[in-house]
Order: C-alpha cells, then sequence, then structure tokens
C-alpha cells in the first residue's frame, strides 16, 4: 500500500470505522490526482464526479458572477477533508462555483460511480454516506451561520481555528472575500488579534 492510501485508510478507518475488508474492497477504486497551483478540481455548471481527500494543499470554492465576473470564496478545503461540490455529487446536478487549487496539491479520490457501488454491497461504505453528508450538512449550516450570527473578526478566528496556516499560505485578499470583507478591514482585524 503506498503512502496515500495508507493516509486514506487511517482518515476512513477514524472518520466511518470501516474494517480491513472494506477498506480493502475499496482500494483500487481510489486514485490519486496531483493538482497544480491555481488548476481546477471542478468547474461551474459542470457535474462533480469525485470525492477527493486532500492529501497536500488547499482549495478554494469561489463563485464567479457571470455579468462582472467578480469572485467570491465560499469555503476552503485543507489536508486531511474530503474536497468535492457535495449537493452536485450528490444529485448529478451541474454546481454553481468552482473548486481550485490554491497551491500545488494531492488528492486521493473515488468516482461518484464506485462510491455509490460501495453502497450498494457494504453497509459500512452506506454508513460512511450518511456521515459525508451529515458533515457537509454541517459545514454548510456552520457557514451560513457565521455570516448570520458573527462578526468579520469572529469568522476570522474561526477560519484559523479550521485553517492554521492558511494566512501563510494563500493571498490575503482570498480570505477577505471568505470573510465578505475588504482587504484593509482584514489588515485592521490581523492587527487588533496580533495585540
Amino acid at each position: 500500500m503506498n503512502d496515500n492510501h495508507e493516509i486514506l485508510g487511517d482518515y476512513l478507518a477514524n472518520f466511518s470505522a470501516l474494517t480491513e475488508k472494506d477498506l480493502a474492497d475499496s482500494r483500487d477504486l481510489w486514485k490519486t490526482r496531483k493538482i497544480r497551483k491555481n488548476d481546477f478540481f471542478n468547474l461551474q455548471y459542470m457535474v462533480c464526479n469525485d470525492l477527493g481527500l486532500v492529501v497536500k494543499g488547499i482549495f478554494r470554492i469561489y463563485y464567479s458572477h457571470p455579468d462582472t465576473g467578480e469572485e467570491t470564496n465560499i469555503f476552503f478545503f485543507s489536508e486531511n477533508q474530503f474536497v468535492v461540490s457535495f449537493r452536485s455529487f450528490v444529485t448529478r446536478i451541474a454546481c454553481h462555483y468552482f473548486i481550485q487549487a490554491m497551491e500545488d496539491s494531492e488528492i486521493i479520490y473515488i468516482s461518484h460511480r464506485d462510491l455509490t457501488g460501495l453502497y450498494e454491497t457494504h453497509p459500512n461504505w452506506a454508513r460512511f454516506g450518511r456521515l459525508l453528508a451529515e458533515q457537509f450538512f454541517s459545514y454548510s449550516q456552520t457557514r451560513t451561520e457565521e455570516l448570520l450570527f458573527f462578526s468579520p473578526e469572529q469568522r476570522y478566528i474561526r477560519l484559523l481555528e479550521a485553517h492554521p496556516n492558511i494566512i501563510n499560505r494563500i493571498p490575503a485578499y482570498h480570505i477577505a472575500s471568505y470573510l465578505g470583507i475588504a482587504n484593509p478591514s482584514l489588515s485592521r482585524i490581523r492587527k487588533r488579534i496580533q495585540r
């Protein structure tokens, strides 16, 4: 088993208590993919066909306004997180946003078809699917609640908790976009927190 499959096996065993047989039966279905900085995991208006586990790197989900081209960052995925447009992956409907690598990245991924096959033949993989859906529902609701109930400074602190090294890895304007603020406001927040 190569390093990526070992990382995947450890993560999956902890995530949903899959057995050795569950993991062995899925091993050949998971593929490794390197994605260069600024390349895409999924494109806007395309169906998301793969579920990836980030082995190395950081991705952003962003929306590009069709009239202005203005980009709004919605979410970030980094190491040991699944990267996917979950609604598109499940419904087979095109997603409304892009998923882009922010640095040279590596994932290990499985196709929708192969994962669905595992759900149908392995009860523990079906449980994995439920836990995955619960996780992405939680991500979505947490993001909505942050935008409704938390200040930009509180959102910034929560972002750092989820991705501790993000400020050293991506340009500040991407973080400002995610927080829904302008760059100068982010600079003021960072100065306040440093004090």
